[in-house]
């Protein structure tokens, strides 16, 4: 099969072209979702205030930790009352911080054509990060390299519905932690032309993808483009770290988006309720946030979260829980109540294989998440295990998942309604629409017609060998992984990318440890 390079879509026209288009596979990147959907909002105008208010009443009385010496001196130079190391938010301050944060922006990635804009209507879809396993071709589960870090990268480029690369989807164990950042950054960079997330495991190696950002786009071109996302998580309840703070610093300098992500465990590390546990997640949020304003005014900032609840059985994490979706549906509106985009988690599950449980929980999040309202849509393939492996079977499903929820999100077509009115009167009753003009024409944009599905009889399911999901999945990732291309980087910023990741090898030791020092 051949594969068509990114370009412009259009209709074909044509039996021919028909058939040309049925037997190559289109890799073009779909557009950022602009969502059309009517958001859930399970909350009235009287209680989306309600949160804000306890929100800043934490913010006010209880105070948030920083456990940083210079985010310390900033917020006393930006008038917060700060006693040893919690800092009391006056609601004021928040406010006025908060409001220089850009309402949206687009993200520039190497190919122009793969910009994307964030913010209000309009999202993207991230694939999974962190796994320390991985379920691969073989659908066995063993430690990732780096090898297979590239194979995901290669994936992500490979699907449409993907806007990013993301960074480490699974950790490449056999390169040193403490070096490891500065090759995920060149994988991600390398394998595909799309955006991509940049490393935060520490200050020191935030500021090394900052440079290799500089060397891909041009120093100026970061002083106002937005090209990568860093992630930095809080440590709930109320706290933030030197480490996460260190290297939200290193892209807030640089005018690099960062999210601003409480981790919730509802019930461990929250109260045991759905509003007092947003409540609190929105003040750590909101705390974040301000602080990305200290450090630059108008940088750009995501209100982010990973949410789950806890299984009081086990203490075990929970995916796919009605209450996630609520709290979904809660902090989309608190995210537009302040006016800034917001991230969330996508088809999530802690299923061990790819089995039922993995199809409904990850199903149930990714509808609450397209009716939520979501911008930054991350962990959109691959997640399974609560995180501790990404599954390359489960990622390809994923993926199409998400590009069934991208045309789900552009709403009904009324363009050609007309045109497929006046079918009806040229069949008449009893007849069928099979061999109609307008149906030939137009019966592959009218319905999606998934790959990972298998709705034929049971008799031709036989015939074709009895393939479950799994199997036809991973053998569709084979396929996809021979027909890739790689969108070659430019010569001359490949070889700067690689003389700096080789000059920063030999100035940091290779150790089973982060580079907080060198």
């Amino acid at each position: 099969m051949n594969v068509q390079p990114a370009k412009t879509r259009s209709r074909a026209g044509g039996r021919s072209a028909r058939r040309t288009l049925r037997s190559t596979r289109d890799i073009t990147m779909l557009p950022g979702l602009s969502n059309r959907l009517p958001f859930c909002e399970v909350m009235n105008g009287a209680q989306v205030e309600k949160i804000d208010a306890a929100s800043m009443d934490i913010l006010e009385n209880v105070g948030v930790i920083f456990r940083d010496d210079i985010a310390i001196a900033d917020w006393k130079r930006a008038g917060a009352k700060v006693v040893g190391d919690r800092v009391y938010l006056d609601r004021g301050l928040v406010r006025a911080l908060i409001a220089s944060i850009p309402s949206d922006f687009t993200y520039h990635a190497r190919n122009p054509a793969n910009n994307v804009r964030l913010g209000g209507r309009h999202a993207v879809f991230v694939p999974m990060t962190g796994a320390p396993y991985l379920r691969d071709l073989d659908d066995v589960r063993r430690n990732p390299t780096l090898g297979d870090l590239a194979m995901f990268h290669k994936l992500s480029h490979m699907s449409p519905a993907l806007h990013s690369t993301a960074h480490h989807i699974v950790e490449p164990y056999d390169h040193p932690i403490s070096q490891r950042h500065l090759r995920i950054t060149y994988s991600s960079m390398k394998h595909s032309d799309k955006m991509f997330m940049g490393m935060t495991t520490s200050p020191k190696n935030a500021e090394d993808v900052m440079e290799m950002c500089a060397v891909l786009f041009g120093e100026d071109f970061l002083e106002d483009h937005p090209v990568t996302t860093g992630n930095c998580n809080g440590n709930s309840p109320l706290v933030w770290d030197e480490t996460m703070l260190g290297a939200m610093r290193a892209f807030c300098k640089r005018n690099q988006p960062v999210l601003c992500s409480p981790f919730v465990l509802g019930g461990a590390n929250t109260p045991a309720s759905v509003p007092a546990t947003v409540a609190q997640l929105n003040a750590e949020a909101l705390s974040a946030l301000a602080y990305t304003q200290v450090i630059r005014k108008g940088t750009p900032a995501i209100y982010g979260h990973y949410l789950s609840t806890v299984s009081m059985k086990s203490g075990a994490p929970m995916a796919g829980t009605p209450e996630i979706s609520l709290m979904n549906f809660m902090i989309g509106q608190m995210a537009r109540f302040y006016g800034v985009p917001w991230r969330t988690s996508n088809t999530l599950g802690g299923a061990k294989t790819f089995d039922a449980q993995a199809g409904y929980e990850s199903a149930t999040t990714l509808s609450a998440v397209m009716h939520s309202g979501a911008n930054y849509i991350w962990h959109s393939a691959g997640w399974n295990e609560a995180g501790m492996h990404c599954s390359v079977a489960k990622f390809i499903v994923d993926a199409e998942q998400c590009a069934m929820a991208h045309r789900m999100a552009q709403g009904p077509r009324w363009d050609d309604f007309d045109e497929a009115l006046a079918a009806v009167s040229d069949i008449g009753p009893g007849g069928h629409y099979l061999g109609h003009p307008h149906t030939l024409q137009n019966f592959q944009r009218a319905y999606f017609m998934p790959e990972m599905f298998d709705n034929n009889s049971v008799e031709q399911w036989v015939a074709d060998g009895s393939k479950e999901i799994t199997e036809r999945a991973l053998n569709h990732a084979r396929t996809l992984l021979s027909e890739y291309q790689e969108p070659k980087l430019d010569e001359a910023n490949n070889e700067a990318l690689l003389d700096y990741i080789a000059r920063r090898e030999r100035e940091i030791p290779a150790a089973d440890a982060l580079n907080q020092e060198y």
